[in-house]
């Protein structure tokens, strides 16, 4: 008797095939449609729900204040959050206990950017607060009027001593001072520190703009100019208005709300001439990469907003940006004065 000749792979394939249901596609599956009736995620992947984004809010704060005591631990100083001292807001105002929560610490932008509420007391108003708020800018435009070139260093509080960038933040601090600038900074540890340590040993002007936080953060020791902010608006007005350049070294969430904000300033036309410096080609390179691949190509923004940014590894070339940048800032304006 014959034996019967196997049938082929690709025959029993189609064979299959034909007495197999049709599988349902992706977008049908019910592992999709779970994943359609999910929600929205995090950007670590987990359920957007009310308590995941408290827990965050509530990560975020202890990571912050975590980083700048790690700065001033570095530094080999007691963090002023675990030090008795008071805490003020202003030059020399002392912590008003009758407008803050009995149950924790609300710094004043929380209270101005809250729902409005029902108060009897005029001074627990957002009309009250616009006084504060005045009052503010004319304190720092008092004390700052004197600064004509200015430049404005910003980066992360952890960064320690011993931290390559903070070396160069320190050179960076001194060729500036030394070149007749003042040194700007956020007044913490880290970056902060190093830059006004700069200033301190180029013989230059070194100016602190602290901000008030949950906590106490409190003032690196080479600051010589203390201005102590309750609003973060106040704050990054005289950031922008004292300053002729930004420099950035690595950081977090704080440094790129400064980035782009000096970038939107750019952009718009309200500043001009004014160097944005990221220092640091490693570790700007991803951010600077979805720039080019992601918003440029999707057309965001235009090419001319990726040249707005200068990236350098180099303390004198940043110095070097920034005088640059200073004496055409000063014939532009010249050009415009004999041109009126």
């Amino acid at each position: 008797m014959a034996k019967r000749k196997p049938r082929s792979s690709a025959r029993r394939l189609a064979s299959s095939s034909k007495s197999a249901p049709a599988r349902p596609t992706d977008s049908s599956t019910p592992r999709a449609a779970s994943k359609r009736r999910s929600g929205p995620r995090t950007a670590s992947g987990k359920k957007a729900d009310a308590s995941t984004l408290a827990h965050a809010e509530q990560n975020a704060l202890e990571g912050l204040r975590e980083r700048t005591e790690q700065g001033h631990l570095k530094a080999g100083r007691t963090p002023p959050s675990q030090t008795p001292a008071l805490r003020s807001s202003g030059a020399t105002r002392e912590v008003d206990d009758a407008i803050r929560s009995p149950y924790a610490v609300v710094t004043e932008d929380e209270k101005l950017l809250q729902q409005p509420g029902r108060y009897d007391d005029f001074t627990r108003t957002d009309t009250w607060r616009v006084l504060r708020i005045t009052s503010e800018f004319i304190e720092g435009f008092d004390t700052l009027a004197s600064v004509q070139k200015g430049v404005t260093v910003f980066g992360s509080a952890r960064t320690g001593p011993d931290d390559p960038q903070y070396q160069c933040a320190v050179e960076v601090g001194r060729l500036l001072a030394e070149a007749g600038f003042a040194i700007i900074t956020g007044a913490g540890p880290g970056i902060m520190e190093a830059a006004n340590k700069g200033a301190r040993l180029g013989n230059g002007r070194s100016i602190g703009c602290n901000i008030e936080l949950p906590f106490e953060q409190g003032a690196n020791p080479y600051v010589d100019t203390l201005v102590n902010f309750r609003y973060f608006f106040v704050r990054k007005t005289m950031f922008i208005k004292y300053s002729v350049a930004f420099i950035i070294f690595p950081g977090g969430f704080g440094t790129l709300d400064e980035l782009f904000e000096a970038l939107t300033l750019i952009q718009t036309g309200k500043i001009y001439q004014f160097p944005v410096i990221l220092f640091g080609r490693h570790y700007w390179a991803g951010l600077v990469r979805w720039l080019q691949t992601r918003v440029l190509s999707e057309r965001k923004i235009s090419p001319g907003d990726i040249d707005l940014m200068l990236l350098t590894d180099d303390p004198a070339e940043a110095a070097a940006a920034v005088v640059a940048a200073y004496e055409a800032q000063l014939g532009t304006t010249r050009a415009r004065l004999e041109g009126e």
